[in-house]
C-alpha cells in the first residue's frame, strides 16, 4: 500500500487539500476530522444502522437507480444536519467549500453526504462519480470512522490518475479522521473488501445543476 504523505508538512490541513486537487487532482490529508467528532459521528451512524435507517446502496441516476451486488456492497443512510455532530461536521464542510472555491474558482454551490457501511468483503468497483461535464459533482469526499484500523484489515480506497489509466497511483487505508478529496469527473476509484465492518461518510460538493447518473468503469 502506497502511505499517505502530506507534500509539504508545515502547510495546513487545508492547504495541503487544495495544493493536491490543484495538482493532482486528488489529495489524502490523515487526521482531518478530530476525534471526539469521530466517535460522535460512528455512534451516530451505529445507531440508525441498528434502527434499519440504513439501506442497501444502488447505481445509476434518478428513476434509474438498482441494486447491483457485482458492483457495489455498502448500505447507506443520509445525512440531513439534524443531529450535532452532523452539525459540527457540515460546518467544517462549509469552511472547506469556502476556501476551495476561493483557490480554485470551481463553482462549488452546494453538499450532499451519507454514511456509507460495508460489511466484511463488501465492496465497491472502480467507478467514476461522474459523467465529464454532465454532473452536478465536482468533488468527491471521503472521510473515515473506523477506530483501530490496522492494514491487515483491508477496506483501502484505491484511486486512479485518470480514467485511461490502469496502474493506481494511491490506496489509502480507512483510519479513523482521515479525508480523502479527489475530482469527480476525473478519478476513478475504488472501495476494496475488509476484514470488518467498514464505516465511512461520503460526501459531494457539487455545482447547480442537476445529478445525471454515476459512471461506473470495468475493472
Amino acid at each position: 500500500m502506497i502511505p499517505v504523505t502530506p507534500a509539504d508538512p508545515h502547510a495546513s490541513p487545508v492547504e495541503q487539500l487544495v495544493a493536491g486537487l490543484a495538482g493532482n487532482g486528488y489529495a489524502a490529508i490523515p487526521a482531518f476530522l478530530p476525534p471526539v467528532l469521530v466517535r460522535a459521528l460512528r455512534r451516530e451512524a451505529l445507531l440508525r444502522d441498528r434502527r434499519g435507517e440504513f439501506v442497501e446502496a444502488a447505481i445509476g441516476g434518478p428513476g434509474e437507480r438498482q441494486r447491483d451486488a457485482s458492483i457495489r456492497g455498502d448500505r447507506t443512510c443520509w445525512l440531513n444536519g439534524t443531529t450535532g455532530p452532523q452539525q459540527r461536521l457540515l460546518s467544517l464542510l462549509e469552511d472547506l467549500r469556502v476556501q476551495i472555491n476561493r483557490e480554485l474558482f470551481l463553482g462549488l454551490f452546494d453538499l450532499e453526504a451519507h454514511f456509507a457501511l460495508y460489511p466484511p468483503g463488501g465492496f465497491y468497483r472502480r467507478h467514476l462519480d461522474a459523467f465529464k461535464g454532465n454532473n452536478a459533482r465536482v468533488v468527491s469526499m471521503v472521510l473515515y470512522l473506523n477506530t483501530g484500523w490496522t492494514p491487515e484489515d483491508g477496506g483501502q480506497l484505491r484511486l486512479w490518475p485518470d480514467p485511461e489509466t490502469r496502474l493506481h497511483v494511491l490506496d489509502v487505508a480507512p483510519r479513523a479522521g482521515t479525508l480523502v478529496c479527489f475530482l469527480s469527473e476525473r478519478i476513478p476509484h475504488e472501495v476494496l473488501p475488509a476484514r470488518h465492518d467498514r464505516l465511512s461518510i461520503a460526501c459531494w460538493f457539487r455545482r447547480n445543476q442537476p445529478d445525471l447518473p454515476l459512471a461506473v468503469l470495468a475493472p
